[in-house]
Parts: C-alpha cells; structure tokens; sequence
C-alpha cells in the first residue's frame, strides 16, 4: 500500500469520528500534548478542531503538534487535523496486498 492509499484508508476510517480535542484561544501547551498523546494511544486515530478564535492556523497546529508527540497528520482541511500515531502510519503504509 502506498502512502496515498493509506492516506485514504485513514481519512475514510476518520469520516465516523468526531473531533475529541480542540484547539482554541489558550493555543498549545504541554497539557494539551500529553492529552493527545493518551488518546493516540488509546485509539490510535484521532479528530482535533482548531476553533477560530485560535492564533494559529490549523496547518501550523497541525506540524507543531506531529513534532511535540512524535505523531502524523493525516489530513488538514479547514479547522480540522486527522492525526494518527506513527506505528499505525507505518504499518499502513507498509502493507502488501
């Protein structure tokens, strides 16, 4: 499987989540990392909004939170981040059929 099918197969697995974290006027912080961190292990593919009132947009949330947690962001669109943790992406993106 390439990395665009595995894209695909995590952003069709994501269609049925809800956003469980959001993102808003406080910004990052490390109590947000490690509540992400615990739900990346817990269910290894997460939803997180970046509401509008927010600082930063979503694509920059998006990398500095992949760099605090050691995660991957699937997809950005709009005020929404698809992440995943890395074991889950490389496994994917590994795979044979």
């Amino acid at each position: 499987m390439t990395e665009r099918d595995a894209r695909k197969e995590l952003i069709r697995r994501a269609n049925e989540l809800s956003p469980t974290v959001h993102v808003g006027k406080d910004g990052l912080d490390q109590g947000l990392f490690d509540e992400i961190t615990n739900q990346l292990k817990k269910n290894r593919l997460i939803k997180i909004k970046v509401l509008s009132n927010s600082d930063d947009g979503a694509k920059d949330t998006a990398a500095a939170i992949e760099e605090a947690t050691g995660s991957v962001a699937v997809d950005v669109r709009g005020g929404v981040i698809i992440l995943t943790d890395k074991r889950t992406w490389t496994s994917l993106s590994q795979k044979k059929f």
